[in-house]
């Protein structure tokens, strides 16, 4: 079975992973993994979302966080930007990529973002178009690709739908989410090799929550349909605020361990993921959500 040589691991965890925090992290803290997660080899990272912090307070210190980091040339830093006010914070601060997101269900944008999955689509032409002019890299990621949390079932025909449109709107990767961690490997693969009719492979990305345990058999699934980039999040941090009982996205030390034993390449270094994913989950009061990262914290306890 063919699997690619290389993976591109995009770490959402300062971003997607901090978002659901109830208690504020501070932001030297943010800075600090962020910094980390590029000392152990992290090739792009959500460092950050341009939104108002009325809806998510826990990133109302976007600015501070972009400027306070180390940049490395090597890196792309991401930040989500969901109108032309987000835009405009993100390209003030060095952002190199900026992430447009809708959902592939009505039900979850009208929750999500407070509009129809057409209405979203118009309110982020401008921003595209001006991210394009900026000469920034465009993501959009569509969430509720495989399951919705008021719906329910979510079709591949929905899936699609949106997938054209968002490249329509020229964006240079798109993201296959499932935010509430409900998809299994067969209808993974069958939506995965279906999207990638729409949009070349190398341009798609998986994004899994491990809800109900299958994120690494999910991804395994995307490999075989053909897809080398996915998002995970260093300790398992991470929930859906719009989700109700959605955990975290698949722990990046998970991910690590799986790739590298079948021999695939990230460029990650997996003994520093794993301390930063414990000293992540020290900080914030929290139990290290990665089953690796238990385990080899538990043997160097032991050794």
């Amino acid at each position: 079975m063919d699997f690619p040589k290389k993976v591109t691991i995009v770490e959402v965890g300062p971003r997607d992973g901090l978002q659901n925090e109830k208690e504020f992290v501070a932001t030297d803290t943010k800075v600090e993994l962020v910094n980390r997660l590029v000392e152990a080899g992290a090739p792009k990272i959500e460092a950050a979302s341009f939104v108002s912090p009325k809806w998510v307070p826990q990133m109302a210190d976007a600015t501070e966080v972009m400027q306070g980091i180390e940049r490395n040339p090597k890196v792309v830093y991401a930040a989500l930007t969901p109108n032309i006010r987000g835009l405009e914070g993100a390209l003030a601060n060095g952002v190199n990529e900026v992430v447009i997101f809708g959902a592939a269900s009505e039900a979850f944008s009208q929750k999500n973002i407070n509009c129809s999955i057409a209405e979203s689509i118009e309110r982020f032409r401008d921003v595209a178009r001006l991210a394009k002019e900026a000469g920034v890299l465009l993501r959009a990621s569509i969430s509720t690709s495989f399951g919705c949390p008021y719906q329910g079932e979510v079709s591949v025909e929905s899936v699609l739908d949106i997938t054209k449109r968002m490249q329509d709107l020229g964006s240079d990767e798109i993201d296959i989410a499932d935010t509430i961690g409900v998809a299994t490997a067969a209808h993974v693969y069958e939506v995965m090799s279906k999207v990638t009719e729409i949009v070349p492979k190398e341009r798609v990305a998986g994004h899994f929550h491990d809800t109900y345990g299958q994120a690494l058999a999910n991804i395994l699934a995307s490999m075989q349909a053909g897809i080398s980039i996915f998002h995970s999040s260093v300790a398992g941090l991470g929930g859906c605020p719009y989700a109700k009982g959605a955990t975290g996205n698949v722990a990046t030390e998970d991910v690590l361990y799986m790739l590298h034993g079948m021999g695939i390449e990230t460029g990650m270094d997996l003994d520093k993921t794993v301390q930063i994913g414990q000293w992540i989950s020290d900080i914030i009061g929290r139990q290290n959500a990665s089953s690796v990262g238990r385990a080899m914290i538990a043997k160097c306890a032991t050794n």
